[in-house]
């Protein structure tokens, strides 16, 4: 029969003479000697090195995890280096209550009997645990003892619940059973910090460790650093278990490495057991640690500590692995604030577990079908206008020339005749044009667009798709630069590849100042280098996937919504035809040192085109980020011109006859003719604006223009600040290749 039995530290603040508190004190009556811990911020120096008379004396003073662990001979009075004693209370240590036993050790938040006494049954049953002491982080309950005695039955063990009167963690941060402190919570960054609470906080007494040991556990057979909402994970019947590895561990010594586990959905009026975490994140690879220790093998003076056991390095081939439930850990939240649902997926271990040796009824993820498209090469863009007018032709043509058949464009409030001429292609069939319903839904316009989309029967209908803009051009750098080509080369790069991430390529005016009627594409070659890292924005991608319902829905840099249990059919990759890894799946947005490429793809931004086409990109603002202004700041950002790409050129004569093809309709003609005249116009009144023409001789001014050559020199702050902190005197002609000028700055980046 089993026992739960309850201990208090001899705990309480001291605040003198630079000893802030004394944590416990255990007495040693064979050797004739006491411990004595104390807390962070206590020195050896606060003691008098050689005792005071009617005092004990010290046998040993050394620092612990920012304390002292004082061990002293003679009389329970200590002598600080202040003149002043100190009086403590030793405890005898009980190091025969646990004396032999297969024992955890580990701490208490708010977990309850039942969740507790559910993962001690488990250990006892399949990894031989026969005891544990739990360390309580939350203020003493004094029923906790014994309903946790009356939750574990007949389970043969026994359990050491120690309370302390002084709380034990970090001052000023908030309890660590909090979704702050869970590692997978979505949008950690964004969410309130909790107040502050020294009894939850993240440990800051690390000595507490050492105190465990000579109060109880000295004489065990083996321990095992697990709090109470972490188990062992399962093992075979003929393997040894975590216990017997310290034993044969060559310094008594292993390394526990843990998994975090969530549920799917916890049911409604039940609190989180083991039993329902049955869902682990496929893209989440760190892993907790913690340590097992045999104590009699690995000897009790090599000190015992949060990660680690000093001076006893653990033996890698016996590390034992570990399970810690966060929903358990983490009480009262939803799985979804714990982990992204997008990253969970079930686990045929953890399912097992689950409902065989945990005895549960888990609520599992629901199976999602993967589309069975055909082999097709249909396309969709899908695009967002508002006073595009002049350079829609271009676009159309271009992409219809590389291959893409269908085109669906939302627009809104357009002043330029935009909405008129896409009206027109609509009626000759060559696009679909909408309206934007972004004020009907409260969306922004690009974000109420891509949701309106995933409705249209041309996007359900498509092989392929992708969402993009009307200044960015898909440049195949390989084959005949025609989507069929860059389709099969994917396939030969990875079987049953289905997306594949055009960088974006920064093309900037290339001192372009006046707005020509001319290919955008072949005016403006001046662009930033290949390995650019920032602005931010530098590296963003646009993403071409295939249409099978790996994802619920468009967004605009890539699809959003990962259905987790399809994520290994994801076969995604780079503008270089790379496997792109898996912590991209779900949200990644821009490449990275290690995954950028342009050698099959890349995405031509022409975000600058020239400076007056600027001013009336300015004046009517941006499609999604609609409260922000796209001044000098942008300019800076976007308009590129350090070297030149040509790349594209060699498809301008198939995009240029298409574009023939097309204005041979003199009614579209017409309607691109009656854009460029607009857009003039426009350029025109916006020039004669006081604040216009301001705004234009700032882009035109030398000093920008070099600045626009020059940004590979500038961190990431500079680029939010705007260039005016780039110091006036700088010489810009005289820039070493190797200079890099940043500062403090703490603006949002845009993407």
């Amino acid at each position: 029969m089993g026992s739960v039995i309850h201990r208090r530290l001899g705990a309480f603040v001291i605040d003198r003479s630079g000893a802030t508190r004394i944590l416990d004190a255990v007495a040693d009556p064979d050797a004739g000697l006491f411990r004595a811990f104390f807390g962070q911020g206590t020195a050896p120096s606060a003691f008098a090195p050689d005792g005071r008379p009617g005092c004990a004396l010290p046998q040993d003073l050394r620092e612990v995890a920012g304390g002292t662990l004082g061990v002293f001979s003679g009389p329970p009075r200590i002598g600080l280096a202040d003149s002043t004693d100190l009086d403590t209370s030793p405890a005898s240590a009980e190091t025969d209550l646990l004396a032999g036993a297969n024992a955890t050790l580990g701490f208490r938040w708010d977990e309850t009997p039942a969740q507790v006494a559910e993962g001690l049954r488990y250990m006892a049953a399949h990894h031989g645990l026969t005891g544990a002491v739990i360390v309580n982080r939350a203020p003493e309950d004094p029923v906790f003892a014994g309903t946790l005695q009356a939750a574990l039955g007949g389970t043969a063990m026994t359990v050491i619940i120690v309370d302390s009167p002084v709380p034990l963690g970090k001052p000023g941060e908030g309890p660590e059973n909090h979704p702050l402190y869970a590692p997978d919570a979505p949008g950690r960054d964004r969410i309130d910090r909790p107040a502050a609470d020294p009894w939850r906080a993240p440990l800051g007494e690390g000595l507490i460790f050492e105190a465990m040991k000579w109060r109880f556990l000295a004489r065990a057979r083996a321990v095992l650093t697990l709090d109470v909402s972490d188990i062992l994970a399962p093992r075979a019947e003929s393997e040894p278990t975590a216990f017997d590895a310290c034993l044969s561990a060559r310094r008594g010594v292993i390394a526990l490495t843990g998994q975090r586990i969530y549920p799917w959905r916890v049911r409604a009026g039940t609190g989180a057991r083991f039993s329902d975490h049955i869902c682990r994140p496929f893209d989440r690879s760190a892993p907790l640690s913690r340590w097992g220790v045999a104590p009699d093998k690995a000897g009790l003076l090599n000190t015992w500590r949060l990660l680690r056991v000093a001076y006893a390095a653990p033996d890698e081939d016996r590390a034992q692995s570990f399970l810690r439930a966060m929903a358990v850990r983490v009480p009262g939240r939803a799985p979804s604030e714990l982990a992204p649902k997008t990253s969970l997926v079930e686990d045929a271990g953890l399912l097992a577990l689950a409902t065989g040796p945990l005895g549960g009824k888990p609520v599992r993820p629901p199976a999602t079908a993967l589309r069975t498209a055909p082999d097709g090469q249909r396309t969709v863009i899908v695009t967002t206008m508002k006073n595009e007018g002049p350079f829609i032709l271009e676009w159309l043509a271009f992409h219809r020339a590389i291959g893409v058949q269908d085109f669906l464009i939302y627009t809104n409030d357009c002043t330029d005749g935009t909405d008129r001429m896409l009206d027109l292609l609509q009626d000759k069939g060559l696009v679909r044009h909408r309206d934007n319903p972004y004020r009907k839904t409260g969306l922004k316009p690009q974000h109420a667009a891509l949701q309106a989309a995933e409705d249209e029967d041309i996007v359900r209908a498509a092989d392929w798709g992708l969402c993009m803009d009307v200044d960015e051009f898909l440049n195949i750098r390989l084959g005949d630069g025609r989507l069929p080509g860059l389709f099969a080369a994917m396939q030969a790069a990875l079987p049953g590849a289905n997306l594949i991430s055009a960088t974006w390529r920064l093309f900037g005016n290339g001192g372009v100042r006046a707005y020509a009627d001319r290919f955008v594409t072949e005016q403006f070659t001046a662009c930033a280098p290949e390995l650019i890292r920032k602005p931010h924005q530098a590296w963003g991608f646009k993403t071409l996937f295939r249409n099978l319902a790996l994802y619920r829905k468009l967004g605009v840099h890539r699809p959003k919504g990962l259905n987790p249990d399809l994520w290994d059919q994801v076969r995604w990759l780079n503008g270089s035809g790379r496997p792109m890894p898996r912590e991209m799946f779900r949200n990644g947005w821009r490449s990275s040192l290690q995954t950028y490429g342009y050698d099959w793809v890349q995405l031509n931004h022409y975000a600058a085109r020239s400076a007056e086409s600027f001013l009336v990109k300015r004046d009517r603002g941006r499609v999604n980020h609609v409260d922000r202004d796209q001044g000098l700041n942008y300019w800076f950002r976007m308009n590129h011109n350090a070297t030149q790409d040509t790349s594209v050129l060699p498809r301008l004569a198939m995009a240029r006859a298409e574009f023939d093809r097309l204005t041979a309709d003199p009614d579209i003609a017409d309607a691109h003719r009656a854009a460029v005249a607009a857009h003039r116009a426009r350029i025109a009144e916006l020039r004669e604006k006081n604040d216009y023409a301001a705004f234009y001789a700032a882009l035109t001014a030398p000093r920008m223009e070099r600045l626009c050559r020059l940004q590979a020199h500038f961190g990431a702050s500079v680029f939010k600040a705007g260039p005016e902190v780039i110091p006036a005197d700088l010489d810009l002609d005289r820039l070493p290749p190797d200079y890099f000028f940043t500062v403090d700055h703490a603006g949002a980046a845009e993407n």
